[in-house]
């Protein structure tokens, strides 16, 4: 009876996860961030590129987008015809920009980011425990197998199967969730990962850094009683995200404001005021 409760709520994890990352639509930017019909014929008649640059500074200046493209511009979507917030990116496969994309995912058939990220690594979690689960359980099954006590001759190729399946999918599994949990230690996407986001001072792959606990809380959530429940709970709206070195007071797209840089994520000094905060107010 324990064994039989056990394996179905692992199985009802399992399937509520599957569900919630499949049917859970990736979150587009808002309308903010989309062209005006004005700017978007003004743009598009323009044809100096250091004049079009020029257009999207303008119109980003009221939006809070703090990346860059490699080249310094302007994060800029031709087939969406938006500014992309930052940690947005263009999946071709679902045609449309997904906030904090991290990849698109043909296990699910979606596009993993900001709306079903914490669901997809929930569904790692309930597989990779489903499967253990199955494996430490028809492993006695397989020692009978290999003793010579199992003598239905159906049932030896239904546990080898079985065994051999749970523990491949387990190993596979394995690295997967490890590999994300990474990512998520260090608040990085997948495709952050392999490309840092680029900031006023340059690239910075750990520019979202903010420590261990408050990187879980942006995917999870700050309620520690809904972090294995498949539930949304990630904090904000995908549309800005905090960051480790530049102040949230200043807009570093601008050229003709200083920058301040900050040379790690230690913690000041009780009773001492930090370099930065001091800074921020100055430039404000």
């Amino acid at each position: 009876v324990a064994y039989l409760i056990i394996f179905h709520i692992l199985f009802v994890l399992f399937v509520w996860t599957y569900w919630k990352s499949i049917f859970t639509l990736p979150v587009q930017p808002c309308k903010k961030y989309h062209m005006s019909y004005a700017d978007k014929e003004r743009y598009e008649n323009e044809e100096r590129p250091e004049v079009q640059r020029q257009i999207l500074a303008e119109i980003a200046r009221k939006l809070p987008v703090y990346t860059r493209t490699g080249s310094g511009g302007i994060r800029f979507c031709d087939r969406c015809q938006l500014i992309k917030p930052d940690r947005c990116h263009h999946c071709s496969v679902c045609a449309v920009c997904v906030l904090k994309m991290d990849h698109h995912c043909p296990w699910v058939n979606n596009c993993i980011g900001f709306s079903n990220y914490k669901f997809f690594l929930l569904f790692l979690a309930y597989s990779l425990l489903y499967c253990l689960y199955i494996a430490a359980t028809v492993f006695k099954y397989f020692i009978k197998y290999w003793t010579g006590e199992l003598t239905n001759g159906r049932s030896k190729f239904h546990v080898l199967f079985l065994l051999f399946v749970a523990v491949m999918f387990f190993v596979s599994l394995m690295f997967l969730f490890g590999y994300h949990c990474w990512l998520v230690s260090r608040n990085r996407s997948t495709l952050e990962a392999f490309s840092a986001p680029v900031f006023q001072n340059g690239p910075d792959k750990n520019g979202f850094n903010l420590g261990f606990v408050k990187n879980l809380q942006q995917v999870f959530g700050e309620e520690k009683k809904l972090w294995l429940l498949p539930v949304a709970s990630s904090l904000g709206d995908g549309h800005f995200f905090p960051m480790r070195a530049l102040c949230e007071a200043q807009n570093p797209l601008l050229a003709n404001e200083e920058q301040w840089e900050d040379d790690g994520i230690d913690e000041e000094p009780h009773g001492k005021v930090p370099l930065k905060e001091i800074s921020c107010v100055l430039t404000t």
